[in-house]
C-alpha cells in the first residue's frame, strides 16, 4: 500500500497528522479510541485489507496526541470532532463512498460524522463509547466527581495508563451536549456495532441502550448490534476475522 503522510492545520494552527493511501471503489477511514495512536493492530489490518482490494485507506492522530501537534490538555471532545471533520473534508473530495470504522470513543465520533456527511455510506463501530465522559462522571464516586468538577481537571483513572493525562471537566459538559443531540438529524447509514460481552471499560449495555434509543426514533434504522465474546479490545484473531468479513460485505 502506497501510504503517504499528510498534515492538516487545525483551527489553532496545530497540525493534524495522518496517513492516506489512494484507491478506487471504496475508501475506509479509521478513527482511533481515547489515548490511542493511529497505528495499532486494527488500523494495520484495515490498511492491509484495503490494499488487497485496491481501496483507499486513511487514519490520523488527533491534535495533542500521537504524531499530531499540540498539548493534550488543550483539547476536548469538540476539538477531536473538529479534527475528524478536517480529515473527512479532505478525503471526501474523492467520489468514492466512505466507510468509517470507529474504535471506542472513535466509534461515537464516527456516528456523529455519519450524521453530517452524505458520502458516509457505512459505519463499523467497535465497542463504541457513546457519551463516554458524561457516563464516567455519573459512575465514579460522588467525592471524585466533586473533586473533578471543583478542580476542573482529573485523569480518567489513577492507573499508570491514564493518570498522566488529566481531563478538563469541559469534557463532561461537551460529552453531555453532543449526546443530547445524537439523534436530532438522522441519516440512514448502514451500521454494525461489535461489542465484547466481557468489556469492563465500555460496558456493552451502552450499545444496547444506544440501539434502543435509536429505534425509538426510527424503528427501521439499518443497524446490526453484535454482542460477541471478548473484552474491550476485541483484538483476538477471531475478532479480526469477524471485522474483515464485515468490511468485505457488499454495500
Amino acid at each position: 500500500m502506497n501510504l503517504r503522510t499528510f498534515e492538516l492545520p487545525g483551527a489553532d494552527g496545530k497540525l493534524i497528522r495522518g496517513d492516506h493511501a489512494q484507491g478506487t471503489g471504496r475508501q475506509i477511514l479509521f478513527i482511533t479510541g481515547f489515548l490511542s495512536k493511529r497505528w495499532g493492530n486494527k488500523s494495520k489490518a484495515l490498511a492491509q485489507w484495503c490494499a488487497e482490494q485496491g481501496w483507499a485507506f486513511c487514519c490520523y492522530d488527533v491534535r495533542g496526541f500521537g504524531d499530531s501537534e499540540g498539548m493534550f490538555t488543550d483539547y476536548c471532545l469538540s476539538d477531536w470532532i473538529a479534527d475528524a471533520r478536517s480529515v473527512i473534508s479532505i478525503i471526501t473530495k474523492s467520489p468514492e463512498p466512505l466507510t468509517i470504522v470507529g474504535n471506542s470513543l472513535g466509534g461515537w465520533v464516527a456516528w456523529l460524522m455519519a450524521q453530517e456527511y452524505a458520502q458516509v455510506e457505512r459505519l463499523m463501530l467497535i465497542a463504541p463509547a457513546f457519551n463516554m465522559m458524561g457516563l464516567r462522571a455519573k459512575t465514579i464516586t460522588p467525592e471524585r466527581r466533586h473533586d473533578w468538577h471543583s478542580a476542573g481537571w482529573m485523569p480518567w483513572d489513577d492507573d499508570p495508563l491514564h493518570r498522566a493525562w488529566p481531563l478538563s471537566w469541559k469534557w463532561v459538559e461537551e460529552s453531555e451536549t453532543y449526546w443530547a443531540s445524537s439523534f436530532d438529524h438522522l441519516r440512514r447509514v448502514k451500521t454494525v456495532i461489535l461489542h465484547g460481552t466481557e468489556d469492563t471499560v465500555i460496558l456493552p449495555q451502552g450499545s444496547r441502550e444506544f440501539v434502543n434509543l435509536l429505534q425509538r426514533h426510527d424503528r427501521s434504522y439499518p443497524i446490526d448490534l453484535r454482542l460477541i465474546p471478548g473484552d474491550h479490545r476485541l483484538s483476538a484473531p477471531e475478532h479480526m476475522e469477524t471485522l474483515r468479513q464485515l468490511l468485505l460485505q457488499p454495500a
